[in-house]
């Protein structure tokens, strides 16, 4: 496979694009995360999502430590080239570091941030902390 593929993508102007992780079988959005053309690339390869971390400045490959990885199905590119859709098999069904689902748990309701997820895991136990 050529590299090709990479330059259809407008990246910003630190070579990131966000990815939209989607569930595969709910449709339900589960994260937002950046990726630059290495993150992609093994992605790709190792059909693992494999993000950029903006705070500590190295690749994430989600679920190396809580063991939430997940397995990618598809990727979509969107109309004008600048975010990522990734469909994925959400492993442990824990994709948010705060042990929900989702990391799109807090509504507005009435002018309020209501939390209307559970947390399915403690973090500390995902993480040893």
């Amino acid at each position: 496979m050529t590299e090709n593929w990479l330059e259809r993508i407008k990246w910003t102007a630190d070579g990131l694009v966000p990815a939209i992780a989607q569930d595969t079988d709910s449709g339900r959005v589960l994260m937002m995360a950046w990726m630059n053309r290495e993150s992609l690339q093994r992605t790709v390869k190792c059909g693992e999502a494999v993000y950029w971390s903006r705070s500590r400045q190295q690749l994430w490959h989600k679920g190396e430590t809580s063991g939430n990885a997940q397995k990618v199905r598809r990727i979509r590119l969107d109309c004008d080239a600048d975010v990522l859709l990734l469909d994925i098999e959400q492993i442990g069904g824990i994709a948010c570091h705060t042990g929900r689902q989702s990391c799109f748990f807090a509504e507005l309701r009435a002018g309020e941030w209501v939390t209307v997820d559970p947390v399915l895991k403690d973090p500390r136990e995902m993480y040893g902390t």
